[in-house]
């Protein structure tokens, strides 16, 4: 709203998210490891100057460094730190009074022969108060001193970060008898004192002290839970250490859940280029559209006075029709996608780091399968998995990812294993749908491929271009493309065996399980055989669509998690396409799926199982053992769930047009919750509306939901453009595309080379 610096309100405001989650003002904080805090101050100097309350700074601090070190040492003396191993120094300097000896120490820093720290620490006042009793003398001369250390400061600030640590507030019942003194008043006079003084010399913005402020907000919720009334407890100095840790590291690791203290990102050459074509296209548009009115009113009909009949206007060329729908579908992308970079990359909306609890999660799952009941209708045909079926599926299942994503419900296991088991079982719809329509129509046609790679990957490409990502950060498309590549290749290799063929000869049936059995194979292999998938996929040009960090490790996680449920699907299509050729199904408007015996039977086992599945993932208790299991055992209740939801005849006749909506926009949705809904890259949560954050939810979902459905409608819209029936058109714009994905890798080749 303000458009102010980040830092600022990082030091100096926020609210807990629960007990221990610190959430500052308007932006995210990271979490700090070890390994990144080494990194960060590799060769740095950092000095902690003050009273025993900057000493439980300081050890906090070294802490993120090591975790081993112990709080020993002299507790009115200096203390010494290093790590050797990346030349690391940290010393607290006990100078428990702002006076003569510490203005001395800060002012050796100021002359030239000594080496400056790269980051000072100040903060005293309650010895002060202690040791005079709280007189109003000791306050004056508090002032004085602080006038006379405060240009030395700002003279340090220039080339050093310098934070003044205002004091904490006291919980005065706690207080031994020799603390008395320390009242909140008294501490509150010594603040206004240090903030009135500090950088009112100073004009340079470089030169400033950071006054840092945001320790009273904590002190004020968490000085209940101290030991003695003065000193913090633990889990609060520990917030102060990670709060001082990313607003000097921020800017320098840039991770991507810590946007505080971080400057916006510079355009690319490639963001400029799709700057201005996404620029030229709405300029186009709005002449053709103004060109197209001029005409229509110069040739608009008007009634013959002697005949009375109405003159009807000229057609336009469909040559000029189709220049306008294109250029009307990249002016509506243009303004979508600079919505999406406002949203995500400008520091222009706030982002809040997540925070999971129980109801956050399970309250809107209930709400929304309320309403998802309540709009309940007829489906057109009751065959089993039906296009209404599995809308409404994809639909369901979608919106309880989202829910899962904007409430980080993935630190709570039992929820990520059922979630586990929702991304699963679109990549068995994956492989069910492919293989179901080219066994059936037998349609292995170059415009098929290419309709499908265009729908899954159009936004994703556009994305890349807009906001700067590689093509493996969104993950599940890149993983359901090469799904259908893998299902295509299966199917349409020699000897090519459609359901048209098997049922002359049921030998094919056995050659379409041996091909089924080779897939499987593979899968196996490369499953337990990381080098050689990484081969696989580091040869260029796959690198440089799977790679993500240098290497292709992620994808091969990616991959791996759900390696066998594509191939279930497959299976499933075939069974069942099978029996239901064979009329060993019954799939008539409420008529059970088998008979009744069998039916019963087989719907008693499906909820044994469903339930057993979820009791065993309610009951994980390490993520890498259960993800090492899921691939095998997430088809049990997949399974589980399509008997339940088909066998009986009722059931199966009837869909949720609430969820089915949803459900044919889902890909849109997984993809444009990264930016606009989440923020961060899906670390944070976007925040349009600060300090109301169920409004926020609400205002930013609905329009998550519209542009979301609107992008599935350019994409349709482009998809007949892009990539025609006609053979010889196709080609010629398949070379068009080729052009175009080598100009981008000749584009991004250059931004390496500038970037190195």
């Amino acid at each position: 709203f303000q458009g102010g610096d980040t830092c600022e309100y990082l030091l100096s405001s926020g609210r807990f998210l629960g007990e221990k989650v610190w959430q500052p003002h308007s932006c995210m904080m990271h979490k700090y490891k070890n390994s990144e805090a080494k990194n960060c101050l590799i060769d740095k100097h950092v000095v902690f100057i003050g009273d025993s309350r900057i000493r439980q700074l300081f050890y906090s601090f070294i802490k993120l460094i090591n975790p081993q070190v112990k709080e020993e040492g002299i507790k009115h003396g200096n203390i010494p730190f290093e790590d050797k191993s990346a030349s690391i120094k940290v010393d607290f300097l006990w100078y428990p009074e702002v006076n003569g000896s510490m203005r001395q120490r800060i002012k050796s820093w100021t002359e030239g022969s000594v080496a400056k720290p790269h980051i000072i620490v100040v903060g005293a006042a309650t010895w002060s108060i202690k040791i005079h009793n709280g007189s109003n003398e000791a306050l004056a001369q508090y002032k004085i001193n602080i006038t006379s250390i405060a240009p030395l400061l700002e003279k340090l600030a220039i080339s050093s970060d310098v934070y003044w640590v205002l004091q904490d507030p006291v919980y005065e019942d706690m207080l031994s008898e020799s603390r008395k003194m320390i009242t909140n008043e008294k501490i509150n006079a010594y603040n206004e004192a240090a903030v009135r003084i500090l950088n009112s010399s100073s004009r340079n913005s470089k030169a400033k002290v950071k006054v840092f402020s945001v320790s009273k907000l904590i002190a004020q919720e968490t000085i209940m839970k101290s030991a003695d009334g003065l000193h913090l407890p633990e889990s609060s100095r520990d917030t102060n250490a990670m709060i001082l840790m990313n607003v000097y590291c921020n800017k320098i690791m840039k991770p991507i859940d810590g946007s505080c203290c971080q400057p916006q990102p510079p355009l690319t050459l490639i963001q400029k280029i799709a700057f201005c074509f996404f620029t030229l296209s709405i300029i186009g548009y709005l002449i053709i559209s103004l060109i197209h009115r001029n005409n229509y009113r110069k040739n608009k009909s008007c009634s013959d006075l002697e005949s009375g009949e109405e003159k009807k206007p000229s057609i336009s060329t469909p040559n000029v029709s189709t220049l306008e729908m294109l250029l009307h579908c990249f002016c509506k992308l243009g303004l979508i996608m600079t919505y999406f970079y406002l949203c995500d990359r400008a520091n222009l909306f706030m982002k809040e780091n997540k925070f999971y609890t129980h109801s956050s999660f399970f309250i809107p799952i209930v709400y929304i399968l309320v309403l998802g009941v309540f709009y309940t209708e007829n489906t057109k045909e009751t065959k089993v998995l039906n296009r209404e079926q599995t809308d409404e599926w994809k639909g369901w299942m979608q919106l309880v990812i989202l829910i899962y994503h904007i409430s980080g419900a993935s630190t709570f296991l039992p929820v990520y294993m059922h979630i586990r088991v929702l991304v699963a079982a679109y990549l068995f719809q994956t492989g069910y749908g492919h293989f179901s329509y080219f066994w059936v129509k037998g349609d292995f046609g170059v415009y098929r491929v290419c309709q499908v790679l265009f729908r899954l990957n159009f936004l994703v490409v556009v994305l890349c271009i807009v906001m700067d990502r590689p093509y493996q950060f969104y993950y599940f498309v890149p993983l359901v493309t090469v799904w259908f590549m893998i299902i295509y290749a299966t199917l349409a290799v020699w000897p090519q065996i459609v359901q048209k063929k098997a049922n002359g000869n049921c030998l094919w049936h056995f050659g379409l399980l041996l091909k089924l059995i080779c897939l499987l194979t593979c899968i196996y292999f490369l499953s337990y055989s990381q080098g050689a998938f990484e081969k696989i996929f580091s040869f260029w040009p796959l690198s440089k669509c799977f790679e993500l960090n240098g290497n292709v490790y992620e994808w091969w996680f990616r991959w791996k998690l759900d390696r066998y449920v594509v191939f279930h699907g497959m299976l499933f299509a075939f069974i069942y396409l099978a029996l239901q050729k064979r009329q060993m199904i019954s799939e008539g408007k409420g008529d059970p799926l088998f008979s009744n015996r069998v039916s019963n039977v087989l719907l008693f086992i499906s909820i044994v199982s469903f339930l057993t599945y979820s009791i065993w993932a309610s009951s994980c208790k390490n993520k890498t053992e259960c993800n090492e299991l899921h691939p095998s055992v997430s088809v049990v209740q997949i399974l589980a769930f399509i008997l339940i939801r088909n066998i009986p005849g009722y059931v199966r006749s009837v869909y949720s047009s609430f969820f089915a909506w949803f459900g044919k926009i889902s890909l849109e949705l997984f993809i444009c919750q990264y930016h606009i809904w989440l923020a961060a890259d899906t670390k944070g949560i976007l925040v349009l509306i600060p300090g109301y954050p169920m409004f926020n939810v609400l205002v930013s979902t609905f329009i998550f939901v519209c542009v979301a459905h609107e992008i599935s409608q350019i994409t349709n819209d482009l998809a007949q453009i892009v990539v025609p029936k006609d053979n010889s058109t196709l080609l010629k714009r398949l070379l068009c595309i080729a052009g175009f994905f080598s100009g981008l890798h000749f584009f991004s080749a250059m931004q390496d080379q500038s970037r190195h």
